[in-house]
Order: C-alpha cells, then sequence, then structure tokens
C-alpha cells in the first residue's frame, strides 16, 4: 500500500512539474520508441540539456529506424559531432541495422531481445521497456539510485553497490503509468533530490525520507579511481597543415581520425603536455614534433586554419588548437 502511495505522489509531482523535453513530445507509438531508443543512446554520459539540440539535429536528419541503419558513417559521425563517446553513434546505427533485418523494423519488446542489441546494455534495455512500451520497469540510472539511497537512508559499503540497489528499488512499486514514473523518478532526482543541496521542501515524498528524517543528505559513492595511461603523440607538420591517421589500433575513438600516438607501459620522467579524461582513464599526452619519412595507412593531411570544414572528433580538434597556440 505504501508503495502506491510513494508512485501516486511522485506522479502528481510529475504532472505539474516535468520538463518539456523533445522525446517527451506526443507522437505516434513508432516515433516514440524511435525517439526513445536515440534520446537514451544520447543521454549515456551525457547531460539532458547538451543532448537536447543533438537529438533534434539528428531525428530531423534521420527521422526513422530505416533512415538510421541506411546512413553512410561520415554523415552518422557528422551528425554526433560533439556529443563525444563515439562508440554509441557506431553502436547505435549497428542497432538499427539489426532491428531492420532481425526484427522486422519494429524495436523489440522484451528485455532478452533489447539485449542482443549492440550498445544496449540492462539499464537502457529497462528504461526502453518502461518509457517507449509503457511496462513496470524501473532503470536505475544515476538520479534514481541518489533517491534510493537518501530515502532508505543506504550508507554502508554494501547497501550501496548496485546488486543491492537493484533489490532495493521494490520501495517505488509499481502503477499502470509505468512510462511516465520511470520519467517522474529521473525527473525527480534531477531537479530536487540534486547530488548537492537537494530542495527537500518540494519533494512529495519528503514525509518518509530517513535521510531528510536525520537531516543527512551526503551520498556514500564507490570510488572508481581512472587509470593513468602514457601517450606519445607524433605531429607532422607541413606548414599549416597536420597529418592524421585512422585509428584502428586504440579502443578509444575507434575507426575515427587522430594524430599518430605510441602508448608507453611504464614512462618514466614522462613530462606531459597534455591531460584528458576519457572513459575510465586519465589520458597523460606528451607531444613530439616529427620529420621521418614513415608512411601510415589511411592517412591523410588536414589544414589547421580549417578544422571547421572537416569531420573529426573533438579530441582531434583540441590537439589541434593548442598546437596552433604553441
Amino acid at each position: 500500500m505504501k508503495e502506491k502511495i510513494i508512485a501516486k505522489k511522485i506522479l502528481k509531482w510529475y504532472d505539474l512539474n516535468k520538463r518539456s523535453l523533445p522525446w517527451r513530445k506526443k507522437v505516434s507509438l513508432e516515433k516514440k520508441q524511435y525517439y526513445t531508443l536515440i534520446s537514451e543512446f544520447m543521454l549515456q554520459q551525457t547531460q539532458v540539456t547538451t543532448v537536447i539540440p543533438f537529438f533534434n539535429r539528428f531525428i530531423k536528419n534521420l527521422p526513422s529506424i530505416n533512415s538510421l541503419a541506411k546512413v553512410n558513417d561520415k554523415r552518422l559521425i557528422k551528425l554526433w559531432e560533439g556529443l563525444g563517446y563515439y562508440s554509441r553513434a557506431r553502436n547505435l546505427k549497428k542497432t538499427a541495422v539489426s532491428i531492420i533485418k532481425n526484427f522486422e523494423g519494429k524495436l523489440p519488446d522484451n528485455l532478452e531481445d533489447l539485449l542482443t542489441l549492440p550498445g544496449i546494455g540492462s539499464y537502457t534495455a529497462n528504461a526502453i521497456l518502461a518509457i517507449a512500451f509503457n511496462k513496470p520497469y524501473i532503470p536505475l540510472d544515476g538520479n534514481i539510485e541518489r533517491i534510493l539511497k537518501r530515502y532508505l537512508y543506504l550508507k554502508k559499503n554494501k547497501e550501496i553497490q548496485r546488486d543491492y540497489l537493484l533489490q532495493r528499488k521494490i520501495v517505488f512499486g509499481k502503477t499502470l503509468r509505468s512510462s511516465d514514473y520511470a520519467q517522474a523518478l529521473m525527473e525527480l532526482g534531477a531537479l530536487i533530490c540534486k547530488p548537492k543541496n537537494p530542495l527537500c521542501n518540494q519533494c512529495p515524498i519528503i514525509k518518509n525520507c530517513k535521510s531528510y528524517k536525520k537531516k543527512d543528505f551526503s551520498l556514500t559513492k564507490n570510488i572508481k579511481k581512472n587509470k593513468d595511461k602514457y601517450f606519445i603523440l607524433k605531429v607532422y607538420k607541413k606548414k599549416q597543415r597536420y597529418l592524421l591517421i585512422k585509428n584502428t589500433k586504440f579502443n578509444f575513438l575507434k575507426n575515427l581520425s587522430i594524430f599518430p600516438m605510441v602508448e608507453l607501459s611504464n614512462p618514466k620522467n614522462f613530462d606531459e603536455n597534455l591531460n584528458f579524461k576519457m572513459s575510465n582513464m586519465n589520458m597523460n599526452i606528451k607531444i613530439e614534433y616529427s620529420n621521418d619519412n614513415k608512411k601510415f595507412p589511411y592517412s591523410y593531411w588536414v589544414d589547421g586554419t580549417k578544422m571547421n570544414s572537416y569531420m573529426l572528433p573533438s579530441f582531434t580538434k583540441k590537439i589541434v588548437q593548442y598546437l596552433e597556440k604553441n
């Protein structure tokens, strides 16, 4: 009974306070499923406000599963340019191709089939089933996880492990409005139960929140230390032109254009010029100019003064910007 009351209160709050987002527009069921697929891929590791303009541009150019499956890779990456984590774009196209080939062009409506699609893990599958198909799933993203931790006052190390949280999310209960409820929980975490300075007086479930009763809103987190990795980045330059190669060697930015790079296993006295955080690593880069005549497969030259005319990952563009200034 308490779970039903929680769901009712959160849905009432959502109806009054939800943001107007492009993937929430009232459209046909087919479009809603496509919009959910695109938005969930884009929202992986990216904030809502950042995603909105990219989503609008993407669906304007690729309005259906069929058009996504047929788009050439260059255009796909161009449409994704600026969002980062380009493997998401490649997996999204592979997913569209698989849907056309194996599911008669329709997004699967069950967990087993969704998990066979590239780039779709447990969370994304749960989100799609709830939002696109109104099935009683609660996707445990960072926002919902935060509500759960505070509502139940989960502090111990074993209590903040994902498997434990997946068991405890039952506290949110079920509702016939599963699509709205999943989004309502995400919205509540994003707008009210924020990481810092939560707006507790605006929270619809404040009455039973254990963290509020204890006046302790701090969160215990699993701290994952990024791995330090070290690279020598080779710069081949002719006047204002730089040599780029297709990345077939490293797992990051796979098949995209980068500068020639060599990874060092145990560098000593490494004096880096640049540092990037990418996926689960700290990328330390030392720049070396080279004049050797080494030939690279899949290489070409770009004009450093006309970078906006090239379809390149932001990582490569930032390197060029650094080189042009130094």
